[in-house]
């Protein structure tokens, strides 16, 4: 299956805690069906000092599931839903809103 949702991508999320929230994909495990969005779903992970390493609280962003997740249209600025399409024998994403192409 093609990937709806690529790295680099800017989505928005639809569902749960930090609905609303926008972001740009940094990593999709599409095994998994999660990705990690830069700015949402953060975690406060607390590291131990150690004698090589600083201790405290560290930030991490943790994955998400891929469907609470719309990839946002490029032309009016909304979440939309992604289709495939072909052009000059090439597999080509598409707003499902609008009809634009998506790059990438």
């Amino acid at each position: 299956m093609a990937a709806k949702l690529k790295k680099g991508d800017q989505v928005i999320v639809i569902a749960g805690k930090d609905r609303g929230a926008r972001g740009v994909i940094n990593s999709v495990d599409p095994k998994m069906g999660k990705a990690v969005v830069e700015g949402i779903n953060l975690s406060i992970t607390h590291r131990k000092q150690t004698q090589n390493q600083e201790g405290g609280k560290i930030p991490k962003f943790m994955p998400i599931e891929l469907s609470n997740l719309a990839i946002v249209d490029p032309s009016d600025d909304k979440p939309t839903r992604v289709g495939f399409r072909m052009e000059d024998d090439k597999k080509v994403r598409f707003s499902k809103r609008t009809g634009v192409l998506i790059n990438g």
